[in-house]
This record gives C-alpha cells, sequence and structure tokens, in this order.
C-alpha cells in the first residue's frame, strides 16, 4: 500500500516546501525493512526503459495474534514456515507520470523457486521471506524489482477502518464455506472485517482464485478512490489519518528512502485511477500436482507483456 501513501502526499496539493516536509514526517515514520532484497545478480533493465518504478506489493497471511507490518508492528515480518504471501502484486508506475500498470500474480502460481524447486509461488515467502519473494519475481518475470512493500491482515483491517470503509459492489449474493460467510449482492461499505473476509473469498465463487483476484483489484481501486475523496472533498484532516493509519500498517524496503519518496510524489501528482491498468500474469492451465490445486502461468507471454509495461508500451493501449 505504499501507492496509498504517494497518493495521499500527492493529493495535500503543497508547494514543493510542503512536500519536503510531509515526505519527511511521514516517510520517518514508514517501517523500513532490513536488507529485502536477494544478494547476487538481479535482472538488468531492458534497452528503451521508461524511468518508471516497479513495486512489489504483497499481503501476507499472518495468523500471529501480534501485528507484524507497519510502526504497530510488535511481531516478526518473517519467521520460517509462519507466513505465505496471500495477495501478490506487480505495480509499474511509469516514467511519463500518467499510467500504473498493476498485474496480479495468482498465489496458487506453480513456479521456479530459488533453491527449492518448482512450488507454489506463495511458499517463497514462507521459506525465505522478502528476499526470496523478491527473487522468485524477479525470475519469473524478468523484471527488477526497485521497491517491496508488505501489509499483514491486522493492517489491512486498520487501514479499512482508517479511512471509513471502502466501497464495493457485490454482483451477485455468494456464501464463503471456509469463512462461513454470506455477501449480498449490492453495493457496501465494508469495515476491515468484512473487507478483508470479502478479499480473502475464494470458495464459493465460480472463478475460485482469479475471482478472487478480481475483487482485490477493484477493492484496490476504490480504497484508493476513497482516499482521493476523502481528501479532496468532505474530510481534508483525513490526510493526515490516513497517512497515519499507512505508516502504522505498512512496511517498505530499507533502499526507499524520503528522497525517493518525495520523487514519486512531485511526480504523479497528477495521477487519477483512471490511468491505472489491473490485469492478471497469462494463466496456460490449472493442474493437480502432488495432490496440490495449482495454476500453470505463461511464463514467455508474462515476461513479453511485463517488458512492454517497463518500456513505454503496455499490452492493449496501442501505444
Amino acid at each position: 500500500m505504499v501507492i496509498g501513501l504517494v497518493a495521499v502526499l500527492a493529493l495535500l496539493g503543497l508547494g514543493a516546501g510542503g512536500v519536503w516536509w510531509a515526505t519527511d514526517h511521514y516517510g520517518d515514520q514508514v517501517t523500513r525493512i532490513p536488507d529485502a532484497f536477494p544478494e547476487g545478480s538481479r535482472p538488468p533493465e531492458p534497452p528503451g526503459h521508461d524511468d518508471g518504478t516497479t513495486f512489489l506489493l504483497a499481503g501476507v497471511d499472518s495468523r500471529s495474534k501480534r501485528p507484524t507490518t507497519g510502526s504497530d508492528a510488535t511481531g516478526r515480518l518473517w519467521t520460517y514456515g509462519a507466513q505465505r504471501s496471500d495477495t501478490l502484486m506487480l505495480v509499474h508506475l511509469g516514467g511519463d507520470e500518467h499510467t500504473a500498470y498493476t498485474v496480479s500474480i495468482p498465489r496458487d502460481s506453480w513456479v521456479p523457486v530459488p533453491g527449492h524447486g518448482s512450488a507454489k509461488i506463495n511458499a517463497a515467502f514462507s521459506w525465505g521471506g522478502p528476499p526470496l519473494l523478491i527473487q522468485t519475481v524477479e525470475h519469473l518475470t524478468g523484471t527488477r524489482v526497485d521497491h517491496f512493500g508488505v501489509i499483514d491482515w491486522h493492517g489491512f483491517r486498520s487501514l479499512t477502518d482508517a479511512v471509513g470503509g471502502v466501497p464495493v459492489t457485490i454482483a451477485q449474493d455468494a456464501y464463503d464455506p471456509e469463512q462461513n460467510r454470506h455477501f449480498t449482492a449490492g453495493t457496501h461499505v465494508l469495515n476491515g472485517e468484512q473487507a478483508l473476509a470479502y478479499v480473502r473469498q475464494r470458495h464459493g465463487l465460480p472463478g475460485g482464485e482469479l475471482d478472487r483476484i478480481k475483487r482485490q483489484q477493484e477493492f484496490l481501486r476504490s480504497l484508493v478512490g476513497q482516499i482521493r475523496g476523502d481528501v479532496r472533498v468532505t474530510d481534508p484532516f483525513g490526510a493526515d489519518r490516513t497517512l497515519d493509519a499507512i505508516t502504522r500498517t505498512v512496511s517498505v524496503d530499507d533502499r526507499m528512502s524520503n528522497g525517493d519518496l518525495r520523487a514519486l510524489v512531485l511526480g504523479l501528482r497528477h495521477l487519477d485511477t483512471a490511468d491505472a491498468t489491473f490485469t492478471t500474469a497469462p494463466i496456460v492451465r490449472s493442474e493437480l500436482i502432488d495432490g496440490q490445486y495449482a495454476l500453470i502461468l505463461d511464463r514467455q507471454r508474462l515476461r513479453a507483456e511485463w517488458q512492454s509495461v517497463e518500456t513505454g508500451h503496455p499490452p492493449g493501449t496501442g501505444r
């Protein structure tokens, strides 16, 4: 949700001096993850790179009773075997300062995990924390991740509540047998607990995991829209509350300096949700592997599409 932090700062409409103060003030509160990136060689930027920035955003299914991300964290972000990446999004903010492209990578994607053979991609965080997850995604996509952001279940609930809930539109009634929850068709403003249940559901949905990804993408778009609406129109003091909530709940890599944050704010002040494209990594088929449900990705197509994003020619834009 570092994107949310950038969005709120950008919406403050501050002059250069104000941006400098705000990014230092709130940037200093953001929890940095030490040694988040893998050691050794990493993918180079492709020829014709658009000078944009690529983020890997993860939501982890920590079942710890204590928060593990953000300044509120009292538990460890990563303990071997204790957490998996429940949500994974690769986000590229274009160098033209007007585009954002997001690819969701399904948690059940069967991929090579360096040093561990092949497995579901959500196991990478479980086995090696942020460095192994970043390394796995870089090997899969051929892209170089510039920054990493992570939020756990505690943080997700708290952030949703801090913005006064997030509106979502449910197309039809649904029941999740795993969580024993009913979701009623219509538009609802979900609080943190309801929202977490909503974006986690896959059982009882016709498309299973893929429908869950659509929900997660729609929720993120709505969350950013909610933040922008509150700050612009109804609640100018909501910016401070929202920024505080983000810094309390989100952790980022220790390579993200306040200067990096400032550059993003100044560069993306005009970015709107209409400029954001959401898609899902291309899937060839699903199958059972060692008794596990797995999704087989079209890796060659994924790499080609992501390279086109990084060079300023996202798929389907005709650019």
